[in-house]
């Protein structure tokens, strides 16, 4: 049996600079008075925060209340993207999210993550990409380095640790492929 033992007294991630902390620091405090905030339905507000931020911002974009985005200056948004209650973008890395694609409430999105065999309990950044129609079902997690394609879905609940195929939907812990996609034509 292993004795080793977990010692997070010695976790340094003085590596990880994710930028200027005064910048962190107003960032912080903008996010909590207009992105966490219940009470601030207008999503004009939080766009123009996140581009002045350093985020690319699509157009027709929908940031609902109760939002939390760790760094927006490591967070690409394409057109129509809508970002429902409650969801949390902790982009220690870069998260991409692509055109039509839909966030739903509760859910989480982490690019970062700790490597649990290491004894110092090190940091792990990895990038998210949710390609051109993705949806992301309520309450589900997208963890660092998933790739979901073009028009996946991940269903309510679910946790996506590895790629998601274009046009399939899953479901589960871990997610797996339920069934395919089909858009019907208008």
């Amino acid at each position: 049996m292993n004795k080793n033992k977990t010692d997070l007294s010695k976790f340094n991630n003085t590596w990880y600079y994710p930028g200027n902390p005064v910048k962190r620091l107003v960032w912080y405090l903008i996010n909590i008075c207009f992105f966490q905030c219940p009470f601030l339905p207008f999503p004009f507000i939080k766009i123009f925060f996140l581009r002045f931020f350093g985020a690319k911002v699509g157009k027709g974009v929908n940031i609902k209340p109760s939002v939390n985005i760790k760094y927006p200056w490591k967070l690409q948004l394409g057109n129509n993207v809508w970002i429902g209650e409650g969801v949390w973008i902790d982009n220690l890395e870069e998260v991409f999210i692509g055109d039509n694609s839909c966030i739903s409430q509760g859910a989480l999105i982490l690019s970062g993550n700790h490597n649990y065999k290491k004894p110092r309990f090190d940091l792990v950044l990895k990038k998210i990409i949710l390609e051109d129609g993705v949806w992301i079902g309520a309450k589900s997690i997208v963890t660092g380095g998933v790739i979901c394609g073009s028009h996946s879905v991940l269903s309510a609940g679910s946790v996506a640790s590895v790629n998601l195929e274009s046009y399939w939907i899953y479901r589960g812990n871990p997610a797996v492929k339920i069934k395919e996609r089909i858009i019907e034509k208008n």
